[in-house]
Order: C-alpha cells, then structure tokens, then sequence
C-alpha cells in the first residue's frame, strides 16, 4: 500500500512539472494608479492608454460600447497595451456614480464601470423626469445625505444589487470621505491638462486632440504600438 501512495506521489508530481505554464490573461489583471484610478492590463505595457471620463456623458456611455470587446481582445491581451480609467466629476450624479463604480477591491472595479455606462440611457432619465425637491436633496446637506438621495432617485442601488452589493455595504461607500478626495484628486488633475469635455484619451502622456470615438482612437493607439 505504501508503495502505491509513493508511486501515485511521484506521478502527481511529474505531471505537475511537465505541465505548460499558465498566461497571464492581461485583460482580467487590474492595478492601482495614482490618486486610486484604476488600470487594466499588463502595468509594465509600452503602450499607456488613459481614459477620462464621466458617467453623465452620453458620448463616453457610447466610447465603452464601442470599445470594450476590441480594446480587451485586440490591444490588452497582447500585454503591450493597458487602459487605465480616469475621472473627470462634472456634477453630484457623477461623483455618486464614480464613487459606487469604485466601492470595494480593485478587481472589481471595471465590470461596476461597465455595469453603470450600459445602463446609462436607463438611469439618466431620472435627471428630466426630477422635481425641485428632489434636485435640492443632490446638492444639499453632508456627503452621504446627498449620495443616498442620488443612489435612490436614480435607481443606482439596484445597479449595485445586480453586482452584489447590498444597500449597507453602497452606503458605505457613498460615505466615504478619503475616496470622494481621490476621485476629486483625479479630475483636478485632468482639469488642469487642459480637458474640459469627456471622453478625453492620452497616449503615454501625451493628450489626444480631437478623439473622442473608438474609431478615431484606434488609428493612433496602432500608430503607437
């Protein structure tokens, strides 16, 4: 019996070291940036796309359509290429959405991204469909007064549940202080390159002029690799 155990040991073992290494699937790898954005891809690629964005902008709802399937398949998995996600806060419903997008770990974080921009044209209508007083609760009071009172007129709490999310674990998020800094951090720091509309795209740095659509990003992320 002990010699069957051993036997069966040594062949665990001898498969285990003749097996084909794993590839590290760039497209599912997510890291930190500064001020808390987030990256997707291989951190060390040649090619550094950044997108800035805003979740109350219909043209970059549209960019995330467009560009999900190709960017992912075509561009990150080869590992030269990674996308990090930058926010440019334009409004209350905007920092309410980046703020729910970034609750809990990093990995998470795209598909929360992806969840929010695809039901965009959904939720959105709540913001001409609102009263007065509804529209005073978004601008008024603490931090978390104001999101909660976002989250609920605009059904974003539901957007979080199909994510897995319960309403305790959102309003925690909504509350916290440190992340709402980060989030302002990133659009001030957008503000100050100079952009003023979303989506805007940089390549290694440098700002793209007149890019807005995947197909007029695309010719230039090529040109780059």
């Amino acid at each position: 019996m002990r010699g069957k155990i051993a036997f069966a040991g040594l062949a665990v073992l001898a498969s285990a070291a003749g097996a084909a290494p794993k590839t590290i699937g760039w497209n599912h790898v997510v890291s930190l940036g500064t001020d808390g954005s987030h990256v997707l891809g291989n951190p060390a690629a040649t090619v550094k796309l950044t997108e800035y964005i805003s979740y109350t902008c219909p043209a970059c709802a549209r960019f995330t359509a467009e560009s999900e399937g190709p960017l992912r398949i075509g561009y990150l998995t080869t590992g030269k290429v990674s996308v990090e996600v930058r926010h440019l806060l334009r409004d209350p419903i905007d920092l309410t959405v980046a703020m729910l997008a970034n609750c809990g770990p990093k990995e998470k974080f795209f598909l929360n991204h992806t969840a929010f921009m695809r039901s965009q044209s959904t939720w959105i209508k709540a913001l001409g469909n609102a009263g007065p007083a509804q529209r005073q609760r978004w601008t008024t009071g603490t931090l978390v007064q104001r999101g909660r009172a976002i989250a609920s007129d605009f059904h974003f709490y539901a957007v979080m549940q199909s994510r897995g999310y319960d309403r305790i674990t959102a309003d925690k998020c909504l509350a916290d202080q440190a992340l709402a800094q980060q989030l302002g951090n990133q659009a001030k720091q957008g503000y100050s390159m100079g952009i003023r509309s979303t989506p805007a795209f940089t390549i290694n740095g440098k700002l793209l002029d007149d890019t807005s659509t995947w197909a007029e990003l695309r010719p230039q992320l090529d040109a780059s690799m």
